[in-house]
């Protein structure tokens, strides 16, 4: 008659019974201790660090030193230090984690400037008036004017975040750009100081 009786299953139901919703009758100290949480012992997996780490290199050797108040053994250093330090900071090339200079980024030109596309620029001296776009420098720069006998604007460098694209055109076909208007040529030109030599700081007398 046992066997024929089925095992009435015990509904599980929380350690903590609940007061009110989201409260519950023992704090989390209570049931810390209720569970029997600090006799359970958690290990958790080693990590590729951890295992480096515990398979470390020894650092340094004992060797054997003859004589006989030598003490007989003596620990010697894998890696010695140098003996020589350089006085200034040696420049190191730090990692850049495969980024590309500026020189070697890809230019990018927006679909509605082309070469005859009338520009209004948005900042510097100039800004307001309208230009001609001829052709982009190689820094991604566009190479604009004026021209400078109708409105005074030479020809420059613009950004062109800070143009504005107008739907006129000029046919500049014929026009040829020269292959010396480059960024290296709007670069500011270092003026080379005189040396002064010996004696000249010194002499005061004038030259007759």
């Amino acid at each position: 008659m046992a066997e024929d009786k089925k095992k009435v299953k015990k509904r599980h139901c929380s350690r903590n019974p609940v007061l009110a919703r989201g409260i519950g009758k023992f704090s989390r100290s209570v049931m810390y201790y209720r569970k029997a949480m600090h006799k359970r012992k958690y290990k958790a997996t080693e990590t590729k660090i951890e295992k480096k780490l515990k398979e470390k290199a020894p650092a340094t050797i004992t060797k054997t030193v003859g004589g006989d108040k030598n003490g007989g053994t003596r620990l010697v250093k894998l890696r010695k230090m140098p003996r020589y330090y350089p006085t200034e900071d040696v420049p190191r090339k730090l990692l850049s984690h495969g980024k590309k200079p500026f020189s070697q980024h890809t230019r990018h030109l927006r679909p509605s400037i082309t070469p005859g596309t009338v520009l209004i620029l948005l900042t510097g001296r100039h800004r307001g008036k309208r230009v001609i776009f001829l052709k982009q420098l190689s820094s991604g720069l566009l190479l604009v004017t004026g021209p400078l006998a109708l409105n005074r604007v030479p020809l420059r460098r613009a950004h062109q975040k800070f143009v504005i694209a107008t739907s006129t055109k000029v046919d500049i076909s014929g026009v040829k750009v020269p292959k010396h208007l480059t960024d290296s040529y709007f670069k500011k030109k270092k003026l080379r100081k005189p040396k002064h030599q010996e004696g000249e700081i010194f002499d005061t007398e004038k030259e007759v």
